[in-house]
């Protein structure tokens, strides 16, 4: 079992400096596989990456979520594909198997059901329950602003960081760190991920 995720920049053109946020994504996407066999960045604003534990999906593509809201101006559509690998190209956009069918299948129909983050697999139970959290988890997201994606990276990157260190990193006090987690809603989305993880190893084990 892998998971795919499947992704899009939302308005990336509103951009003038495409460095501002490809650059860093490239970076990120570096550290959890190799280009091309594991992941590709095309047509300048689509990506695709296989995460070979598929319970660390969700965690990496908030990850992503936090990366791109820290410009201000673009967002993030993406979709993860949990199941099987059948085949292995020499790029990811080669490779095949219902991982890359389940994440291609919700990647285009993630428009039509105005959400931006969802996920498929072969348990309809887990796609219903998670795709709703999700969803409600979407309105908190989709309108972090800039400072809420920096405290949500630094979370996602370091979940045993105090706020005083959080604040440390930001250059800013503890209070205003209490401050910014509660506007980003930090501690639901972390438990929306957390409910994923716990599920999905109960299915795997």
């Amino acid at each position: 079992m892998i998971a795919v995720i499947k992704g899009d920049i939302i308005a990336s053109r509103k951009l003038n400096n495409q460095e501002q946020w490809l650059q860093p994504l490239k970076e990120l996407l570096s550290q959890w596989g190799n280009n091309p066999e594991q992941w590709e960045l095309v047509w300048g604003d689509f990506f695709q990456i296989e995460i070979s534990n598929p319970e660390d999906a969700l965690q990496k593509a908030l990850m992503i979520k936090a990366l791109i809201k820290k410009t201000g101006t673009i967002d993030v559509r993406m979709s993860i594909g949990i199941g099987e690998k059948t085949f292995t190209g020499t790029r990811i956009s080669e490779s095949n198997g219902p991982a890359f069918v389940y994440a291609g299948e919700k990647f285009d129909h993630l428009k039509k059901e105005k959400i931006n983050l969802a996920i498929q697999s072969p348990w309809p139970g887990l796609d219903k329950e998670i795709n709703l959290y999700l969803k409600l988890a979407g309105i908190i997201m989709d309108t972090w602003s800039t400072s809420s994606a920096e405290l949500m990276e630094i979370v996602l990157k370091q979940p045993d960081a105090t706020q005083e260190e959080i604040g440390e990193k930001l250059g800013i006090k503890q209070n205003s760190v209490s401050g910014r987690w509660k506007r980003a809603k930090v501690d639901e989305v972390l438990e929306v991920e957390e409910v994923f993880r716990e599920k999905l190893n109960k299915i795997l084990s």
